[in-house]
């Protein structure tokens, strides 16, 4: 057998590895990157491994809820159920593991996701059976009532206090006890991976199609033969084990599970999460999620404010970006190769220097009256910006003020180039699309 005959067979292969790598291209980069993000420069420390195991974890919860309301268009206030009933159920099962069971502690988030699923399903043939305000005015009524059975059933959820076990004291696998937060990094990014690819094909069933018949037409779905409150069950059934796998990985990270993981707040921040990220682009929670757990320690770190903050940037994301971060970016896709872009982002650091001016302004106006108002014991003295400023006098008041002031006209001054570049950049891209190759 010669060369050439050889060689044949193994083109056809290598075709086919080439075209597979094309099609995931995209989920290879992110596992190359959740790799190597533990050991990039100012990431390789205890403190940021934590923060991007938090990340995981919020990133899993975010899409969960995704599936339901971006997918299927149900605004659940209570999804923090199926995150904390999870999170009970791997905190049981790790406990089990600490007194013997010979199970690693790597499969614990399937107890969480089993946890999930099964008041998925329980709660899920309750509140399917309306949609739109009845179904969220539902899911807050069952949110109100699992947190406060917690409290009522100490023997099952432990009160006040909550649950605990360690996640080093179970059987060693490849030589990991999990002590180390690289080791739980690693746990938690496996499966916020594998999950994170579930939802993406579930999404892609005919059931996961179906969800979007459901949330945009469900009269039309119901009259070519689906019916929408099955299909509502089952994606809210799913929803539900994937928040129950992402209360699992809670469960590990912390190892302690009480009952503000069922509370108003962690629904309250997944529903964020999702709006901040874009609830119409898969990628969106992932990217709120990212977002929000950053701003939370962040903020926290430089000011007593930081929920303010936070809630001024919800409600800029709310009504100058309905599509959310994800959208912002995804907006840019059509345009990025055309040679206009480069003018749009010249304009936008333009824009940006006035805005930062006004943005200035406003925080050292809220930081003053912040401090006077719910910290007088604290004085009046205080360093914003490296700058000492005394609230007691008038003149910082006037400069901030003045500041947001001009910062914002300078700004409004700025929209009408903003806009004249990106005309032309989408002008380009619509030329290079038709092939004319260029503007009309």
């Amino acid at each position: 057998m010669n060369r050439s005959q050889t060689a044949a067979p193994a083109a056809p292969l290598a075709g086919a590895r080439m075209g597979l790598m094309q099609k995931y291209k995209f989920w290879f980069a992110a596992a190359v990157v959740l790799l190597m993000l533990p050991y990039i420069p100012g990431l390789n420390g205890d403190f940021s491994r934590s923060l991007l195991s938090q990340m995981g974890i919020s990133a899993v919860f975010a899409l969960s809820l995704n599936l339901l309301l971006g997918q299927t268009g149900l605004l659940s206030f209570g999804h923090a159920v199926y995150f904390g009933l999870g999170g009970y159920a791997a905190i049981h099962f790790m406990r089990a593991i600490n007194a013997g069971l010979p199970i690693p502690i790597p499969l614990v988030p399937l107890a969480g996701a089993a946890g999930g699923l099964l008041v998925g399903v329980l709660f899920g043939s309750v509140t399917t059976k309306k949609a739109q305000v009845v179904f969220a005015l539902i899911t807050l009524g069952i949110a109100e009532l699992v947190y406060a059975a917690t409290f009522m059933l100490p023997g099952l959820f432990g009160g006040e206090e909550g649950l605990t076990a360690s996640r080093t004291r179970g059987p060693s696998i490849f030589g990991l006890n999990f002590g180390s937060q690289i080791q739980v990094y690693y746990l938690i990014a496996f499966w916020a991976f594998v999950s994170a690819a579930l939802m993406y094909a579930f999404m892609r069933t005919p059931v996961g199609r179906m969800c979007n018949a459901v949330r945009d037409n469900p009269e039309r779905a119901e009259f070519v033969g689906y019916n929408p409150q099955r299909v509502r069950f089952i994606v809210f059934s799913v929803a539900g084990m994937f928040a129950g796998l992402a209360g699992g990985l809670h469960a590990i990270n912390y190892e302690i599970v009480a009952a503000d993981a069922v509370g108003a707040l962690r629904s309250g921040n997944v529903l964020v999460a999702a709006y901040i990220g874009g609830i119409g682009h898969f990628i969106g929670p992932i990217v709120g999620a990212i977002t929000l757990v950053w701003l939370q320690v962040s903020l926290s770190d430089y000011t007593s404010a930081w929920l303010l903050y936070l809630g001024l940037f919800f409600m800029a994301i709310i009504l100058f970006a309905p599509g959310g971060l994800a959208g912002l970016i995804m907006m840019h896709a059509p345009i990025v190769r055309t040679k206009a872009f480069w003018g749009v982002l010249k304009t936008y650091a333009v824009a940006l220097a006035p805005a930062v001016i006004m943005a200035i302004g406003a925080a050292v106006l809220i930081e003053m009256n912040y401090r006077l108002a719910t910290q007088p014991e604290l004085g009046t003295r205080m360093k914003l910006f490296r700058v000492n400023v005394d609230a007691a006098t008038p003149w910082p008041w006037v400069a901030a003020a003045l500041l947001l002031v001009a910062g914002f006209y300078v700004f409004r001054k700025t929209w009408p180039y903003v806009a004249a570049a990106w005309n032309r950049a989408v002008e380009e891209a619509d030329a290079r699309k038709s092939g004319t190759g260029e503007p009309r």
